[in-house]
């Protein structure tokens, strides 16, 4: 319980420190440093599992490679999510696709799965994986505008299609179906508290 607090006590520094940062513009090149934050951070997390960690990493692994698979199939055909492309904020691409985009996708899964198994009986686990779901669509709600806002990507015409947040619902749910057959009774209070920042994150930062 003691870690627990601890731990939450750091994610929320970091968020409350890149908040401010972005809100006084303290320095253009601070945006760049958004991979180590999201790396330190699911670290964090992920050292307050409570569950199997052979299903772990499983789910991780997938979350990160159908999460990476979807956006490189967004971003060279338009298939998916709409007409984007990514900045450089994100690092490394492979095919114009960041992997650390798909690090992301398995870090909002699992913290979202972690909120809809602590709300939703396991009994009921088709709820959860919609709850899941649509916790991850309302977020990426609130990140588009600021990550179009700080060239995390750019979107064509500077419209965000409808279809974005359908194809992130659909592909989300594929992957909270899985994290729900394989994670229904791993508890993460650390995971839980950082969807809730990150929540508050973006929107104190959409709201400069």
């Amino acid at each position: 319980m003691r870690t627990d607090f601890i731990i939450i006590g750091i994610l929320f520094i970091l968020h409350l420190v890149g908040a401010a940062a972005l809100w006084f513009d303290v320095h253009p090149d601070f945006i760049l440093l958004t991979p180590i934050n999201l790396v330190v951070t699911f670290g964090l997390v992920l050292s307050r599992h409570r569950g199997m960690l052979q299903n772990l990493g499983f789910v991780l692994g997938l979350s990160f490679v159908i999460g990476f698979l979807a956006e490189l199939v967004g971003v060279n055909t338009g298939l998916l999510f709409g007409e984007y492309s990514y900045g450089p904020v994100l690092g490394l691409k492979v095919y114009h696709t960041p992997l650390m985009i798909g690090f992301n996708w398995a870090m909002l899964v699992y913290c979202s799965g972690m909120l809809a198994n602590a709300v939703v009986p396991s009994r009921i686990w088709p709820l959860r994986a919609i709850l899941g779901a649509s916790l991850m669509t309302a977020l990426d709600f609130l990140i588009e505008p600021v990550a179009v806002r700080y060239n995390f990507w750019t979107w064509e015409n500077s419209t965000i299609p409808l279809t974005n947040y359908l194809d992130w619902f659909l592909v989300s749910l594929l992957l909270h179906v899985l994290f729900q057959k394989l994670l229904p009774e791993s508890k993460n209070k650390a995971a839980i508290a950082l969807f809730f920042l990150q929540a508050m994150f973006f929107l104190t930062v959409c709201l400069k």
